[in-house]
């Protein structure tokens, strides 16, 4: 463990900021797209086509930057990845057995899990105002989506899961990676992406016909133009926020960063209007405004 899981000299908060809000725009960017071309793409088939766009662009980068070095933690860095790669198969698989908002509502406690993580496992002391900030943020979140109590189901576990898989891969990132290049970690959890994906695509092949079925189960899709170019948007949105949230937790306290991943339901609302005439009313606003106010109340902690 480092000497101090408090904010340190090494720490970068503006960067780290910045990051983290760059990240969360082109993820949920990508899932608006996941949204508009549901039925097109079955999820290996997402991640295997998304990352073998990004690789090149990774190690063209790796080499430009200077960041292609053997890395100093592989078992963590494997960790890490397969950590993601769990974190987005639950909370997708999630998605056909649950309301969106259901889903996304269960998925964004996972400020309060990286918070709770950060403490056990850190040894981070989180004041009154963190915590404030995490529960505003939450509540903002819940104003939003307002998710019905009879939406809740054993599904609902998935994205809980997602959520603590994601607070565990950025604070092994702040813990045990954070020496390592981001560009590096980026290219790990692509490179994983592929050889998850790739092998679940053979083993459904084994499967008898009547099972190949569902987002989760069933057999690649022909891909036309529009397919391609929808892919291509989708690794441009992974390949961002890949390397920004490496970014993100290698240079900021995983407690503060974690309140600025509500922007995601924010941006998410720009989107929603944007691709589906979703208009937020008078309350989803007043909830963007309390994930605003928790972010900022982050930063002045």
């Amino acid at each position: 463990m480092p000497a101090s899981p408090r904010t340190t000299s090494r720490d970068r908060i503006p960067l780290a900021v910045c990051s983290i809000i760059l990240t969360v725009l082109a993820l949920s960017l990508g899932d608006a797209l996941i949204k508009l071309t549901s039925g097109s793409f079955v999820i290996w088939q997402i991640f295997v086509l998304r990352s073998l766009i990004v690789v090149p662009v990774l190690v063209i980068l790796t080499v430009l930057l200077g960041g292609l070095r053997k890395p100093q933690t592989f078992r963590w860095i494997a960790l890490r990845s397969l950590m993601l790669i769990a974190m987005w198969v639950c909370y997708y698989l999630s998605l056909p057995h649950l309301s969106l908002s259901a889903a996304a509502a269960a998925y964004y406690t996972l400020p309060i899990f990286i918070t709770l993580f950060s403490a056990i496992f850190l040894g981070d002391r989180i004041p009154k105002t963190g915590w404030i900030a995490i529960v505003l943020g939450f509540a903002g979140v819940l104003m939003i989506l307002r998710p019905k109590a009879g939406d809740f189901n054993a599904y609902a576990l998935l994205p809980l899961i997602a959520a603590m898989l994601y607070a565990g891969a950025m604070i092994v990132t702040r813990t045990r990676c954070r020496d390592e290049h981001p560009l590096g970690l980026s290219l790990a959890l692509n490179i994983g992406f592929v050889l998850v994906g790739g092998i679940a695509a053979a083993l459904i092949r084994l499967l008898p016909t009547e099972l190949r079925q569902g987002f989760l189960l069933s057999p690649w899709t022909p891909m036309g133009q529009a397919e391609w170019v929808s892919m291509g948007l989708l690794a441009a949105a992974i390949l961002i926020g890949s390397i920004g949230a490496a970014i993100a937790y290698q240079n900021g306290p995983p407690a503060m960063i974690g309140a600025f991943d509500f922007a995601y339901v924010g941006f998410a609302v720009i989107w929603g209007i944007v691709f589906f005439n979703e208009t937020p009313d008078l309350i989803a606003s007043v909830g963007m405004i309390m994930i605003v106010g928790a972010g900022v109340l982050s930063l002045r902690r």
